[in-house]
């Protein structure tokens, strides 16, 4: 299928039109009355107008959000948020192929990831449901002189602020809606400028499912505006954040108005480490997805390819064999591997570090250009191989967030994991070995939050993940997710 015919396919009505903001449950311009175009970048096309939401939109929905906090939804008890939560479930997997369908045409993923993604957002709110009732009271015992009785309990912390990437909208979105309407607060999203559809379509599903009026508000805009003064906001009480650490760096400062929770997922640089005892049949396809996957434009992306020395010439034979299997183009054909990169600006600084590792010294060993021909008014990049790395190089240091793979060479385990570890970032890692003992020593020793053996990128919701060094601090997922949105409370009570 090409272009052209990917095009022809029924597209949902949804995507057409001017989009609004979701405050206090109606559907509203942005104050300032302005519009931005929504792209779809397979075609340049412009296939939406978004809202522009600035500081007076997000005040109006951080009012809007703190008056349904302190509104009938406090009221609502565990059991009635657990069947609002199925509700949400059942909705959203009706129409999940429609939303899949979006987000491919917003953001450029295909629908061979997207579709899949129906099974995670179901595990992802049938597990939500599952803990509203994490705000359980417990009665310690207490050592006070006197009749004393003691007991605590969680309280949901209030007003939300979700931040939410362009690279995975409705993966994204769940990790802040999902705990939220699980513990009883509120919340305001602020998606990506460069992925805002899904969202929307995502909030009107959540209206009809019965999340009440000022629960759930979405706000979209650009980060400089809207995002800014929804970390700067002093009504809200927490801020979720995936994105740059340079971006995480100004959420932080700008928290400290109210001294608000954070919980930020940041960049990474993450090593992947392939021994020559690998299994390469599963290794050299493992990695490379490992990186290709969603065109790069993953946080945890394994970039800093390690290869033992001895069989570096054959994993990269391997590797340029493997990238010859893969098919790029529009997201809409059921065979496509990979879509395009996000937007003409992601692709200019994605090729502009191709240039940068030709004049380091590496040696470009396979892709490295922009895809033209029926391909050419999409942003396509050709999955990209270097060879001949150094750790010391900026395409091994920096984050690209493109198809874009450094190979390194080591000889042992001891280089390897001082290789793995001489990075700020500590989002995730992987190691390929059939010899379990060194697979055990290694993910112990990678300074990460996330570690896979023999294989890469697999994530249950209900497990998690989270980073540490300057890839971010807070987990995503399972109980200790949940708790984030929660507070301690404890009651001293004389009863003498």
């Amino acid at each position: 299928m090409n272009v052209s015919q990917a095009q022809k396919l029924a597209l949902p009505k949804f995507v057409s039109g001017s989009k609004r903001l979701l405050i206090g449950g109606e559907w509203v311009p942005a104050a300032s009355g302005k519009e931005f175009d929504a792209i779809n970048p397979a075609t340049g096309e412009t296939i939406a107008r978004i809202a522009e939401g600035d500081a007076e939109d997000v005040d109006r929905a951080v009012r809007a959000a703190r008056q349904a906090f302190e509104g009938e939804w406090c009221r609502w008890t565990p059991y009635d948020r657990q069947r609002l939560l199925l509700r949400v479930h059942d909705l959203i997997e009706k129409h999940f192929d429609e939303l899949a369908v979006i987000e491919t045409l917003d953001m450029g993923a295909p629908l061979t990831r997207t579709q899949p993604l129906k099974r995670w957002a179901s595990q992802s709110i049938l597990s939500y449901a599952s803990h509203t009732g994490a705000a359980a009271t417990e009665t310690p015992k207490n050592s006070l002189p006197g009749q004393f009785a003691t007991f605590s309990f969680k309280a949901p912390v209030g007003v939300v602020g979700g931040i939410i990437p362009w690279n995975g909208p409705l993966i994204g979105l769940w990790w802040i809606v999902g705990p939220t309407l699980a513990t009883g607060c509120t919340a305001v999203l602020k998606p990506a400028e460069d992925a805002s559809l899904s969202i929307l379509r995502v909030a009107e599903l959540l209206c009809e499912a019965g999340v009440p009026k000022g629960v759930i508000n979405v706000v979209t805009g650009y980060g400089p505006t809207a995002g800014a003064a929804l970390a700067s906001h002093p009504d809200v009480d927490r801020i979720a954040f995936t994105g740059s650490a340079e971006t995480g760096r100004k959420i932080v400062n700008a928290s400290t108005s109210n001294l608000k929770r954070i919980q930020l997922e940041l960049g990474g640089k993450s090593p992947d480490v392939v021994f020559a005892d690998a299994n390469l049949d599963l290794a050299v396809p493992g990695a490379a997805m490992g990186v290709y996957g969603n065109s790069g434009q993953v946080c945890v992306a394994g970039t800093r390819l390690f290869v033992q020395r001895s069989i570096q010439e054959e994993f990269l034979e391997r590797l340029g064999a493997f990238n010859k299997t893969l098919k790029i183009g529009n997201g809409l054909d059921p065979d496509v591997h990979l879509g395009p990169v996000i937007s003409r600006k992601q692709m200019d600084r994605v090729l502009s570090y191709v240039d940068v590792g030709s004049k380091e010294g590496a040696k470009l060993a396979f892709g490295g250009a922009r895809l033209g021909g029926e391909l050419s008014a999409g942003y396509f990049i050709q999955p990209t191989v270097f060879a001949g790395v150094n750790n010391t190089m900026r395409i091994a240091r920096e984050e690209i967030f493109g198809p874009v793979i450094s190979v390194i060479p080591f000889e042992d385990e001891a280089e390897a994991l001082a290789l793995a570890n001489d990075t700020p970032y500590g989002l995730a890692g992987g190691v390929w070995t059939q010899n379990a003992s060194r697979a055990l020593r290694m993910a112990q020793g990678i300074k990460a939050g996330t570690l896979w053996v023999n294989c890469y990128g697999a994530l249950d919701p209900t497990i998690g993940f989270g980073g540490c060094k300057q890839s971010g601090y807070g987990w995503k997922g399972g109980q200790d997710h949940v708790e984030g949105f929660l507070y301690k409370k404890v009651v001293y009570m004389n009863i003498g």
